[in-house]
């Protein structure tokens, strides 16, 4: 299993898959072919179906600039090993210099055939299981045991990350107006976090933490830089349900980034046994991961054992099993900001239970992680972020008929 490193990446939304991962494919086969003057993309499946709305074509121009680029979109073709395949196609006044077929496997990660992983492995144990029985000898915690793996460096980089997410918090909850894309859509986390410090008890909690995750969604759905966490997409859960615990309970730094730690863990274990990639496996695969990681920080920051923490974990994925991933217009906003607000308050709902308890429980967080790739194998693809079912259906049904009785 590999670095937590590469599973929370600083960059510009509004998504990881469809924005960073392609502009990171096109810097890298740009330094391949130095000598070229123009190039060729072609995007295929979800890449194509839904990268205008994700600004891929945009991330690809800025990459490549100041030379011309090609795109060819073909949303009804894949190539073998994902579903977000891209093939680039490098020309000197012309001529073809070297082509490169590469995959966005989600999170901004990329891979190639007979290599789907970036970076070498890092943890010798990829189960949850074996993970906790190591833990229960040594008596580590999880963080403990990241910081075994990856050695103290780890905490700079966990600073850094930090830092970026509360960053976007700020910018998002200073920022107001109309989020880009023809949605309209009003940025609200400014709204929401005012309104919560003026309520009553019952409303604050709720909706301060709905506030800072809507206020990193909506940074990311404006272009703005955050932190995957795994993703662009469900960057806003893991951050809000941080900041919420650490001014309430005034946990210092350290704290935080041993959070942080135990949540990338936990990311990590998603993304090896399963994916995080919305069009493989729907947005279980996002906003579920960002959930699970969000509630197992937010349980260890509350004084929860390891059990508890596993315990939390697997509740916030078990009870986003099946969400679909259909973003209207091919957008990050509809309805990814709100599910952002959602996962993060149910974060806190899965710590809150699993302290409640002893951690006991009858179906293991591994369990939960293979019953949600199964689940998202079984997604038809116009769920899996085609933005061709669900509610982009439904919102391009109504826009349809609306026009019509105009």
């Amino acid at each position: 299993m590999q670095s937590i490193r590469e599973l929370y990446r600083i960059g510009n939304g509004p998504s990881s898959s469809h924005t960073m991962a392609p502009k990171r494919a096109a810097e890298q086969f740009r330094a391949r072919y130095p000598q070229a003057n123009a190039y060729r993309v072609t995007l295929y499946g979800s890449l194509a179906a839904t990268g205008k709305g994700h600004l891929t074509d945009r991330a690809l121009v800025d990459a490549l600039a100041p030379f011309p680029v090609e795109i060819l979109w073909k949303k009804e073709e894949e190539l073998p090993l994902h579903q977000n395949g891209m093939e680039f196609e490098a020309f000197q006044d012309g001529a073809s210099l070297g082509s490169w077929q590469v995959y966005s496997l989600g999170g901004g990660a990329l891979g190639e055939a007979g290599r789907l992983t970036e970076g070498p492995d890092v943890y010798e144990l990829n189960s949850m299981a074996a993970i906790l029985a190591h833990c229960k000898e040594t008596g580590q915690s999880f963080w403990e045991y990241v910081v075994e793996r990856e050695g103290p460096g780890i905490w700079e980089f966990l600073s850094e990350i930090w830092e970026a997410m509360q960053a976007a918090i700020d910018r998002g909850l200073r920022a107001e107006g109309v989020l880009p894309g023809g949605l309209r859509i009003q940025r609200r986390a400014w709204a929401f976090y005012r309104r919560a410090k003026t309520s009553g008890a019952s409303f604050s909690t709720p909706g301060t933490i709905a506030a800072y995750a809507l206020a990193v969604a909506e940074e990311n759905a404006s272009g703005g830089v955050v932190a995957t966490a795994p993703t662009c997409g469900s960057s806003g859960v893991v951050p809000a349900g941080l900041r919420y615990v650490a001014e309430t309970v005034e946990c210092p730094p350290e704290a935080i980034l041993r959070a942080l730690a135990t949540a990338g863990l936990v990311g990590n274990l998603i993304k090896h046994n399963a994916s995080i990639s919305g069009a493989e496996v729907g947005c279980q695969g996002e906003i579920g991961a960002a959930c699970s990681m969000a509630a197992a920080a937010v349980t260890q920051l509350m004084g929860g054992t390891i059990h508890q923490i596993e315990y939390a974990a697997e509740m916030g994925l078990e009870h986003h099993l099946g969400l679909t991933c259909d973003p209207v217009n091919g957008l990050v906003q509809i309805p990814c900001i709100e599910r952002n607000a959602f996962a993060a308050t149910r974060a806190h709902t899965c710590a809150d239970f699993a302290l409640f308890s002893d951690g006991t429980h009858r179906i293991p967080f591994d369990d939960v992680v293979t019953v949600m790739k199964e689940t998202g194998n079984a997604l038809p693809s116009l769920y899996r972020e085609t933005a061709t079912g669900g509610l982009a259906a439904a919102y391009t049904r109504r826009s349809k008929k609306r026009s019509e009785n105009c």
